[in-house]
């Protein structure tokens, strides 16, 4: 596709995101077709818990979309892309989750798009390994964020409990993958630099 095309591709991928009407893989829900009694208070927790991470999920949209657009070897823009498609999968359990548990999605969600988008096209820029190099990382990280949140989640929110675990699995077997594909490994500030922009991210996500 000429630039022009792409731009239109991408507008077209990031409204179905944002919109959430984005189709992923075809995998089942992961969560009981039961639902657990909860409590008001166990409720708003796990609504907050997952508001946080469907706005994880449309950046890690934007995260592959802007490396994938870059890249310039096919085998490896290819595992972007998949990799991206894997994580729909994880967009759409989110936000049927907080749909069951009265929730609405961070009305910051586009600004987590856009700037995402942009992180992800300028780490593409330096070459294959550093891409996947931050993949790499960034999935690391996200795999302790969904830890985090399995501790902090109610024991009885058994459907909640069953999504984070199935994307904790996923993100590491990506994680896995992009080691397995020649990632280079980042540097310590840089590290940090990801780690407080997450924070920074999932704060705000918890209230706005």
């Amino acid at each position: 596709m000429n630039l022009l095309d792409n731009f239109i591709n991408e507008c077209d991928i990031a409204l179905k995101t944002l919109s959430f009407k984005k189709s992923g893989t075809g995998r089942s829900y992961p969560a009981n077709e039961t639902s657990s009694s909860l409590s008001k208070k166990e409720k708003s927790l796990s609504a907050q818990l997952m508001r946080v991470n469907l706005a994880g999920e449309v950046a890690a949209q934007a995260l592959y979309r802007g490396q994938a657009m870059v890249c310039k070897d096919a085998e490896i823009k290819n595992h972007l892309v998949q990799a991206g498609e894997e994580e729909t999968d994880h967009l759409i359990w989110c936000k049927k989750r907080l749909e069951e548990l009265n929730g609405k999605p961070s009305i910051l969600n586009p600004v987590w798009y856009a700037g995402s988008f942009a992180i992800g096209a300028i780490f593409g820029s330096f070459g294959e390994k550093t891409s996947l190099g931050f993949v790499e990382e960034t999935e690391k990280q996200v795999v302790k964020h969904l830890e985090k949140h399995l501790d902090k989640v109610s024991k009885n929110d058994t459907e909640t409990i069953e999504i984070l675990k199935t994307m904790r699995a996923d993100e590491d077997e990506h994680a896995q993958e992009a080691i397995e594909n020649g990632s280079e490994s980042l540097s310590e500030p840089t590290k940090k630099v990801m780690s407080f922009t997450a924070k920074v991210m999932t704060s705000s996500s918890a209230y706005i």
